[in-house]
This record gives C-alpha cells, structure tokens and sequence, in this order.
C-alpha cells in the first residue's frame, strides 16, 4: 500500500476529495492535511487519515512526514503563496519527492523535474474543445502525458468504415479497443470496422495525428488505409515492351492523380538496357518515384514478400500477361491490398468508373473506397443492379450509395434493369470497373462456366481495366 500525503484547501480541493472517495480501491493510504473543516465530512474510508494545520508550516509538515513512509504528494491550495511555501516545505524535508499541484498562476520551479502541474482552465478548455466536431480526443493524463493515446469516431464515408482491422496497415500506431453501440467489442484481425464505431489507438502522436486525419477524412485518402504507396510490377522476360511502357505510361498516370507517397517500379528479369533507359525517361519528371532493377533473379513471390513491408505498399499493379500466373497471383492474393488489373484498354482515357453489384456484404465493404478513387480520378460513377432473375433483393445497398454520394458530394447513376451484367460489361471497355477480390476468383478457369457469382466471372475478362478491392469473405 502505498502512502500519498494530499494537502487540500478551496472549491478545487472539495471537489478532489469527492473524487477520491468514488475512486478508492483501498490499495492507497491517504494523510489530508487540511485547514478547512467545512471540507471534511463524518464518514471517510478507512485509509484517509486527516490531519487540521497549516501545511506552510516547516514544523509540523515535518512532524507528520518523519512519521510516514509517504511516496508521493498531491497539492490542491487555493492561494499562489501558500503553494509556494508548500512546496519549498516538502523540498526541504524531501528533495525528490514526486509532486502533483493545482498550478493556474504557472508558478516557476526553477525546472523541478519532480513537479507536476495541473491547470483547471487548461483541463476545461480541453473537455470543451473535445465536445466539437472534428477534433481529436486524446488521454490527457494516460502513460507519457503527451497525446499518445487517442479515441476516434469513424465517420460516414471514411476510407476506413467497412474495412477489417486486419488489411489496415498499422505502422507506429495500432488499434487496441472498439466500442460500437455502448458496448466495448474484442479487437481481432477480421473485424469490420463500421460508420459511428469510437476506436482507441495507440502510438506515437505526430502519427496518431495523421492516422486522425486520415480517418475523419471522407475522400482523397486511397491508397490508405491499405498502404500509402503504389507499386508497379514489370517482368521483362515474359513481357512485351508495348505492355510495359504501357503500364508504365498508366501507373505514373495514377501516381499523379491518386493521393500515395510514392510509386515503387520494381523491374524483374531486365533483357534490355535500353527499355530500362526508357522507363526511366518517362517517369524523370515525376516526383517521388523509385526505380529498381532485380539483378539477382529473385523470383516474384520473394520479391513481393521482401518490398510489401519495405515500401508500405496500398495497391498494387500488374499487366494482364502477368495475372496469368495463378500460384503467384495467389500469394499476392494473401496479402489482403488492392490489385489494379491493367488490361488492353487505355486507363488514362476512362471517364467512368463502373460497379456491377452483386452480393450486398462486399459490395457494402468497398463502397467507400469506390467514392474515393472516382473522386480522386475525376471519374463518373455508374452502379448498375442487373438481375436477369429479377430477386436481387439490394434495396438497401443502393440506398446505401445514395447516401455516400451525398456524403462525398459526387453523383452516381443508378441503373436497375434484368440485363445479363456480364454481357453489358462487355460494352464498357473504356472504364474502370471496381469490384472485391475474391479467392475463387483464382479458380480453375473451366469451373468459372458453373458460377452464379458474376465478380468472378467478370475477373477473366482482359478488355477492361479492374481494381479489385479485398474484402472479408464468411
């Protein structure tokens, strides 16, 4: 048990002393020294002993303390002089004993190490701000004091909402608690992060800050949450140079659009000097990109596996030819970020971004994500419910994209008819279809001719640009 000497005297003082009582748990012995009786009630618990004098008095501070085995002191006085006299008291009798004082003057303690204030307006002036809109809510008075743990409420809209825990890249920060309709939820990796969910975090501030910033913020964020840069795979053993300059000519397109950091080109396999000279023409003017050649013949699956954490990669792009490697193509699968799936159409003439809807789960889960890269890409965006069967039963999302396209202040047009979806994508070779990334998608090309699921039959297609989005599949 350890022995807090507390000296009390003012509102501030009564108010504490309540305080302390709802608090107690027993494991503290508490000496009051007090010259007020009006502060003092009849019944205390049993470990508050009080004690009537006056604490500027060296004598009889000293008295009390000689006697007890006190480890810290809490100082709440209601005059500057008294305060100071107080304090240069407890320094004559112990010189490093640990402190905390009630301070609204900012008295000066010549860099008293062991002295640790607390100011009433300032701690007023951050409950109020706290209670606006748009601001961050960090623990004031929790581990190094300096804002390392944070609350943040999940806007409608957020790049985060509807994405699990685990996909988000927690880098210097993590997510340690979620409380979702009053209640407190367990944190694990396939959680779906939802629209007014108050997540904790915790992490260095300077980063928490930008993890607030990125959060509260509803478009202009992707690739975020999965990452914060782009990387561009090119094998030139198995690729034409048509379809690498190609994918080059886009990626940095992108690069220049889309909010990442960086663009990473990792070069595999080089054949050519001369290609490797003219990718790096192309991307001289661009800021904030990184060429890198594989001299070592490493493979695909360990390059990836070695720059995925390296670069913090948030999308990943690759040409058709490559997607044609199913056991490579599975592994970066696995690793939950976002492919664009690079096809004979020209990306950087899209002006629409196209979502055939079919299950409301996944289509729930990316459609923040939707709303982000339209914007950022300038794209109009057109969801089209295509039920040849005629019992989607998908009222509810599409309610749900008129409701983001309010929030994002984009329009999307909404068709519903009982066309084949397949079909009709056919006819939109000069968009970007956004759509989840599913693990069947990978499956036995033959098998697909069975499915029902329209995403994966889709995913052959090699005429049209596709962002697939990860999702959380149950």
């Amino acid at each position: 048990m350890k022995q807090i000497l507390v000296i009390l005297d003012g509102i501030v003082a009564k108010k504490l002393l309540e305080r302390m009582v709802q608090a107690n748990t027993l494991d503290n012995l508490y000496d009051i020294v007090y010259t007020d009786k009006s502060l003092i009630k009849k019944d205390y618990p049993v470990n508050f002993r009080f004690y009537e004098f006056d604490p500027t008095s060296l004598f009889k501070l000293e008295s009390l303390l000689n006697k007890t085995y006190t480890t810290e002191a809490l100082v709440v006085l209601d005059s500057k002089d008294d305060t100071i006299y107080t304090i240069k008291n407890l320094r004559h009798i112990k010189s490093n004993l640990e402190i905390t004082i009630y301070d609204p003057w900012e008295i000066d303690f010549n860099g008293d190490e062991h002295i640790y204030r607390y100011d009433s307006g300032q701690i007023s002036a951050n409950g109020l701000l706290e209670r606006l809109p748009n601001i961050p809510i960090v623990a004031q008075n929790i581990g190094l004091r300096a804002g390392e743990i944070m609350e943040i409420k999940i806007p409608f809209g957020s790049s985060f909402a509807y994405r699990y825990i685990g996909s988000i890249e927690q880098v210097e920060w993590k997510i340690f608690g979620l409380y979702r309709n009053q209640k407190m939820i367990p944190i694990r990796p396939s959680l779906i992060l939802k629209p007014e969910d108050i997540i904790l975090v915790i992490g260095k501030p300077s980063v928490l800050m930008q993890v607030y910033s990125a959060i509260s913020k509803n478009d202009g964020m992707f690739p975020m949450p999965f990452g914060q840069n782009i990387f561009l795979f090119i094998d030139m053993y198995i690729q034409e140079v048509e379809e690498i300059l190609t994918a080059v000519n886009e990626t940095l397109m992108l690069h220049k659009r889309l909010n990442n950091k960086k663009l990473i080109i990792k070069i595999a396999r080089p054949t050519t000097l001369g290609l490797i000279n003219q990718i790096k023409d192309l991307s001289k003017d661009f800021d904030s990109v990184i060429i890198e050649v594989d001299y070592h013949n490493l493979g695909f699956k360990n390059i990836i596996k070695q720059d995925i954490k390296k670069y913090n990669i948030g999308m990943m792009v690759l040409a058709s030819t490559l997607m044609k490697f199913k056991e490579a193509i599975t592994d970066i699968f696995s690793l939950r970020i976002p492919i664009l799936k690079l096809a004979t159409s020209n990306l950087s003439m899209a002006k629409k971004s196209v979502v055939f809807l079919n299950d409301t789960k996944s289509y729930e889960q990316i459609s923040p994500v939707i709303m982000d890269v339209a914007t950022q890409l300038k794209l109009d965006i057109n969801v089209f419910d295509y039920d040849p069967v005629g019992n989607s039963g998908r009222g509810e999302l599409l309610k749900h994209f008129e409701n983001l396209s309010k929030i994002f202040s984009k329009e999307v047009c909404i068709t519903t008819n009982g066309k084949n979806p397949i079909r009709e994508l056919r006819h939109y070779e000069d968009s970007l279809q956004i759509l989840p990334l599913k693990k069947n998608m990978l499956k036995n090309r033959w098998l697909k001719v069975f499915s029902t699921d329209s995403d994966i039959i889709a995913y052959e297609l090699t005429n049209i640009n596709q962002l697939l989005i990860p999702i959380i599949e149950e």
